[in-house]
């Protein structure tokens, strides 16, 4: 497994990132915490250099790579815990798992574990292009084909503030989007993700760490939207459901706080790194 690690003072930071992203993405956040902060972010298999192997991809598999990575690093103490998106729901599911092992979490933006309550809205444009379905049979798709096939096809790019990360993380995030085993972990992670949410909401464990649960900008996300064409009406009962969702997470734990991100899409990583970085040094604190 591909590891990341910054730093070798203070406590331990452990971040797992979203759903076909790469830990690239997150070069500010992880180079601002490593001062004071020993920080470790990981590729799950299929990702970036990560063999992609045979077994099950799910919440669960990530849970047992958790602890076989603080295992081989000597990490005796323990761990802040952060996630994005689908790194939050693999958060959660460690958390519940092995509350004793955990210092504090922040989720961001995190998958919810009542994630089925998004395909009771009626979103009937939204989900031509962003359902579970469509995303299975892209992924599917995509991961068939060649690495230059795919280059030509999704003809990768970087955001403005990636332009301005070193050459070789620059590089690294082109490359990172055109390799087929990340689509066939995309695949097997979305087909697994709700029946893993039930298994995590089975686990009833009360955790009493410090826990900041960070959504996006409701507003900002509409807004978005709009720009890409797409109906206010169906963003709106989108967006108001997702920030219920994220609401929910706060009762993980009986020490929490939710913030909205001003300015954040999905990706608050990428646009607020700031707030990210703020969270954690809070929890750390």
């Amino acid at each position: 497994m591909e590891v990341l690690s910054k730093g070798n003072k203070g406590k331990t930071i452990i971040i797992l990132t979203g759903l076909g992203c790469s830990f690239d993405e997150w070069y500010i956040i992880t180079k601002t915490l490593s001062k004071t902060s020993r920080v470790v972010i990981v590729h799950r298999p299929g990702l970036g250099e990560s063999e992609i192997g045979s077994d099950v991809r799910n919440t669960g598999a990530v849970v047992k790579e958790l602890l076989d990575l603080i295992s081989v690093l000597e990490i005796t103490e323990p761990i802040v815990l952060v996630g994005h998106s689908y790194g939050g729901l693999c958060v959660q599911h460690f958390a519940k798992s092995y509350p004793k092992m955990v210092a504090g979490m922040v989720l961001v933006d995190s998958t919810s574990v009542d994630l089925h309550e998004l395909d009771e809205l009626d979103l009937p444009i939204l989900d031509e292009t962003d359902s579970d379905e469509v995303w299975l049979e892209k992924c599917k798709s995509y991961s068939s084909m060649k690495q230059e096939q795919l280059r030509i096809l999704l003809n990768p790019t970087l955001s403005e503030k990636q332009k301005s990360f070193p050459k070789e993380i620059r590089q690294r995030l082109l490359d990172f989007q055109i390799r087929p085993s990340l689509y066939k972990a995309m695949y097997l992670e979305i087909s697994n993700w709700k029946q893993d949410a039930e298994i995590i909401k089975s686990l009833e464990t009360t955790l009493n760490v410090p826990l900041i649960v960070l959504g996006r900008d409701v507003e900002f996300c509409i807004k978005l939207g709009l720009q890409g064409g797409l109906p206010e009406e169906e963003l709106r009962i989108l967006e108001e459901k997702w920030k219920e969702l994220i609401s929910r997470q706060g009762n993980l734990s009986s020490n929490s706080k939710i913030v909205f991100a001003k300015n954040s899409s999905h990706s608050t990583h990428m646009d607020r790194p700031d707030i990210i970085i703020h969270s954690i040094s809070e929890v750390l604190n």
